[in-house]
């Protein structure tokens, strides 16, 4: 639920069994699951997520697979995320669509430094957005995609980012189901590969102050069933959007402000969603503004089939699963209310004052995950998407996670006030 991964080990002759019955674990163990007393569930392994990794060394090799999650009854699970992300990809199929993502992915790659062993970028790490650096934290990402690479994972791009120590790998786009089983395991895989260097590699939103924090900008296309092309174009619109894109836009607008909760769902996550860092701050969309919350990017004439709706509040430390159905609920119900899209703001919106947004009439993000959680509890188009069993549950622990750093002292608050005051 909370988006990190759980695995359990069996060998490889027990396969069969589990594919055939499922393998037994303790869902009351599992934060968000189920309560003691009905605690008996079933992971079902989805064999088109198998993937073998050589582990080197002259190791027998490895193999990995996702699975779904059932009751004793044989129902699937209500608070299992791929099934959350399922269920919404079967309503864009009623309405006649399949949900394609693709990922910028950002993360830190750091070292312990310093006496109290404290986590910083590489010291020798200077380089900014696509600098061309021959360090360890290049080698790094480079032999992270070419194990994603033999993992099936299609790395389209990789490249060193604003921050030192920060770096992206850019996945290929994909159905949304496809997508999150491949981002999840490009998080493991990252962590393990910059173990083995030595570093440990972070999807957390901002690990630094006055640096640009780790993002996962996500492209959307609906695709037209069966196999009619992208939804999202029509070369005769000023930004080349078909009147389906605009109502998805205008979808996901609506339901900005509680998305957030569940795209970015860490307290930290706000400390990014901030002036100055490309990061949005205002419910608003542009083609060529990196401030807005919705970038819809150029396209040539020639591609009209990679239209794409870039979502840019998200970030990697987000439950993929439950981050894509919930956004893709949000679009679907601005196309079936045919909600219209508000003009476009192609202006910086970090320039703009409070009476500013007032008079364009732009409402802004949440400034915390308190607020964020508020408008979770009362958007009805996102709960449902993440369901009863899994919105409650969630809606619990984040509160319990806002509460406690509500009540923590910092060290700037000393820094400030203990001898002013």
């Amino acid at each position: 639920m909370l988006g990190t991964v759980k695995s359990i080990t069996i060998p490889t002759e027990r396969l069969a069994h589990a594919v055939q019955h499922g393998e037994w674990f303790d869902g009351s163990s599992v934060e968000g699951f189920t309560r003691i007393f009905e605690s008996d569930m079933y992971l079902k392994p989805d064999l088109a997520t198998l993937a073998v990794r050589d582990r080197g060394a002259g190791g027998p090799p490895e193999a990995q697979v996702i699975c779904d999650l059932y009751t004793p009854d044989g129902e699937r699970f209500g608070g299992d995320p791929r099934g959350v992300l399922s269920r919404a990809q079967a309503e864009a199929a009623e309405l006649g669509y399949a949900y394609s993502v693709s990922t910028e992915l950002e993360f830190f790659l750091l070292e312990r430094e310093g006496p109290d062993g404290r986590m910083g970028p590489l010291a020798h790490d200077r380089a900014g957005y696509f600098d061309h650096a021959l360090d360890l934290g290049s080698e790094v990402r480079m032999q992270a995609a070419t194990a994603l690479r033999q993992l099936g994972i299609e790395v389209d791009s990789s490249h060193h980012e604003l921050a030192p120590g920060q770096h992206e790998l850019d996945l290929a786009p994909r159905e949304a189901l496809t997508a999150a089983d491949q981002l999840v395991t490009a998080r493991s895989t990252i962590k393990a590969i910059a173990r083995g260097s030595g570093l440990h590699a972070t999807f957390m939103p901002k690990p630094f102050n006055g640096r640009a924090g780790s993002g996962m900008h996500t492209h959307q296309s609906l695709l037209s069933l069966p196999g009619e092309g992208n939804a999202f174009a029509d070369r005769t619109d000023e930004y080349q959007l078909s009147a389906v894109a605009r109502h998805f836009i205008a979808g996901q607008l609506a339901h900005a402000r509680a998305l957030c909760a569940v795209a970015a769902p860490l307290v930290n996550s706000y400390k990014r969603l901030v002036p100055g860092f490309e990061a949005p701050i205002a419910v608003s969309w542009a083609q060529t503004n990196r401030s807005a919350l919705i970038r819809v990017p150029r396209t040539s004439g020639s591609e009209r089939g990679t239209m794409r709706v870039e979502f840019r509040a998200p970030d990697p430390s987000c439950n993929p699963y439950l981050a894509f159905a919930a956004m893709l609920r949000a679009g679907l119900s601005g196309i079936k209310e045919k909600l219209p899209l508000p003009p476009p703001i192609e202006e910086n919106l970090y320039a703009f004052d409070p009476e500013r947004f007032a008079r364009q009439q732009l409402g802004l993000l949440p400034a915390s995950l308190g607020e964020a959680l508020k408008e979770l509890r009362r958007d009805e188009v996102v709960r449902e998407a993440l369901g009863t069993h899994l919105v409650e549950r969630f809606i619990e622990a984040k509160e319990r996670e806002w509460q406690a750093y509500e009540r923590q002292v910092t060290d700037w608050e000393l820094a400030t006030y203990a001898e002013q005051y």
